[in-house]
């Protein structure tokens, strides 16, 4: 019986547990996206592909799965690459499916022709076109295989035209014999665990510092019991915070500094050594202290300029080595004193913050916005952070409790994440508070994302510090900074949503209680906080550039 290539993409996804995805419509892939529907999965079609990528990327993160996008040929596959790009490099494992041209009239200058499989080898783990109808359960399956290898990562397979539209019988259809990937466990060499523990043994002020590899491992328990048993302060990356509750008592986030510049001993968990970290070096880190890292990528480890102790493994597995292997050597007990000065630290600087976060200035200090969303959140919410000032100053005050429950742009930087993250998020927990937290001007880029959160009846909070422009500008001095204070809370009105406007601080608790019932009533909400424009985020630069 003959097939379509439309067909078997949908059983091929189907075979693999896929139940939804984001688009945007479009030839050749509308027969795909039909067939997708009729098998029962649920499309989100979007305003913009790359807002269609950036959704699959948050789904993924929250479901441990395969998040999957499609768009159609030329400009809308081209349109996917920015939010493939930042699925890259925060190792998420997106698949992309690009229509494209007919594969038959290549380099005849066909409608929309274009290598796009050229355009996406630079940010994705793996590229390929499918050439043959019948091979399209064979490219897919290896795609998917490919993106949840090693280190995860996205994917994209290329669909031509004449292979969508073509037919074969089911009989000659190349299927794998297994559709669910392997995910594989690799222990680290155990002389190198018990070289760890010798170094943590002797150590004084250890640290601990972790990212997304946890999550994508599925080890925050292995993480929390093991600096639960050590007694080992903790830090994590911006998208890998949540493994441990925040509000543990070896978390001191005022005390950050102190603790990365005295470490003696600093254990690097499932995380690349870049700028986030300032790459471990002085003055930052001590030159002298002693780096310890487990990644599952070898290449990682091998790359280090500085580095005592490499444990090349899975997060989850490797953690339980080092769990086994430091019973009776290593202890709480050992690192009393150091855990005292960065609690002292802590709780100074924190009594500080909590004074600067009560401002009740106009206009509005983002602090106090942020003070007012962390008081009102839900413990388990899912926050979406996007923006210049507004993200550091939600970073250094909102705090996460559950793994895979902070997003935002990322270790690449990406503006415009904000909205489609939260919209990906809320499809993959239908049943958890999602609030995205925006500038004004990461905003614009997705914005009209509105609508389809509307028309999909995906309903999310959006908070959006509205300063009147890109960044804080006290002298009035950066070109092309201001944007004017646009009334998105009448946007979301006109669009179907709830829109709330603030510009007093005692305003803005009564607007997210009315903005979340009507989330919680089905309906997407807006609320619009007019905030100070001079305010500056002080934080450590994590780069020699800077806006």
């Amino acid at each position: 019986m003959p097939i379509t290539g439309s067909e078997l993409v949908a059983q091929t996804l189907e075979r693999h547990g896929v139940d939804s995805f984001f688009f945007l419509m479009g030839a050749p892939m509308l027969g795909v996206e039909k067939a997708c529907l009729d098998a029962g999965m649920r499309g989100v079609d979007v305003r913009h592909e790359q807002a269609a990528a950036m959704m699959a990327h948050a789904y993924s993160r929250l479901r441990r799965k395969t998040g999957v996008c499609m768009a159609c040929s030329g400009p809308g596959t081209i349109n996917l690459a920015s939010g493939i790009a930042t699925a890259h490099v925060d190792c998420a494992p997106v698949l992309a499916l690009g229509g494209s041209s007919p594969w038959s009239e290549w380099g005849t200058e066909s409608f929309q022709e274009i290598d796009q499989v050229a355009i996406m080898r630079p940010v994705t783990k793996w590229a390929e076109r499918c050439y043959e109808t019948r091979r399209i359960p064979e490219i897919i399956d290896k795609a998917i295989r490919m993106a949840w290898s090693g280190k995860p990562g996205p994917v994209y397979v290329d669909l031509p035209t004449d292979v969508l539209l073509g037919s074969v019988d089911e009989s000659k259809v190349v299927w794998p014999c297994d559709a669910a990937p392997q995910r594989s466990r690799p222990l680290a060499d155990e002389t190198r665990v018990e070289a760890a523990v010798e170094l943590l043994r002797e150590a004084k002020k250890p640290v601990l510092l972790s990212g997304s590899g946890v999550i994508w491992s599925d080890a925050a328990p292995e993480l929390q019991a093991w600096v639960e048993q050590c007694g080992i302060p903790f830090y994590t990356t911006p998208q890998g915070r949540g493994v441990v509750p925040e509000d543990n008592a070896l978390a001191f986030a005022y005390a950050r500094s102190t603790a990365l510049k005295e470490a003696d001993v600093v254990m690097v968990v499932g995380t690349r050594i870049n700028y986030v970290f300032g790459h471990l070096r002085p003055p930052r880190f001590s030159p002298d202290a002693k780096i310890i890292r487990i990644d599952v990528d070898p290449a990682e480890i091998d790359g280090m300029q500085r580095l005592d102790v490499g444990l090349v493994g899975d997060a989850k597995a490797v953690l339980g080595q080092l769990q086994r292997a430091a019973q009776g050597h290593v202890h709480a007990g050992l690192y009393e004193v150091w855990r005292k000065r960065l609690q002292t630290i802590n709780g100074e600087k924190g009594a500080v913050q909590e004074l600067e976060l009560a401002t009740d200035q106009t206009p509005i200090h983002p602090l106090r916005l942020c003070r007012e969303i962390r008081d009102f959140m839900r413990r388990d919410a899912i926050l979406c952070v996007d923006g210049q000032e507004i993200l550091n100053y939600g970073r250094q005050t909102i705090p996460t409790h559950v793994a895979g429950h902070r997003l935002n742009s990322g270790p690449f930087g990406t503006m415009g994440v904000g909205l489609p993250f939260g919209i990906g998020a809320k499809v993959a927990m239908p049943d958890k508070q999602v609030i995205v937290l925006h500038g004004d001007g990461s905003f614009g880029l997705n914005g009209l994302e509105l609508d389809t959160a509307i028309r999909h009846k995906i309903p999310v909070l959006v908070v959006i510090s509205l300063n009147g422009g890109w960044t804080a500008d006290p002298k009035g001095d950066k070109p092309g900074r201001n944007l004017g204070y646009t009334r998105f809370d009448q946007m979301a009105q006109v669009l179907g949503g709830h829109g709330e406007y603030v510009e007093k601080p005692e305003d803005i608790r009564p607007a997210l209680e009315r903005a979340q019932k009507a989330v919680d009533a089905g309906r997407t909400a807006v609320v619009n906080v007019v905030t100070d424009y001079r305010a500056r985020a002080a934080t450590v630069r994590f780069s020699a550039m800077n806006t």
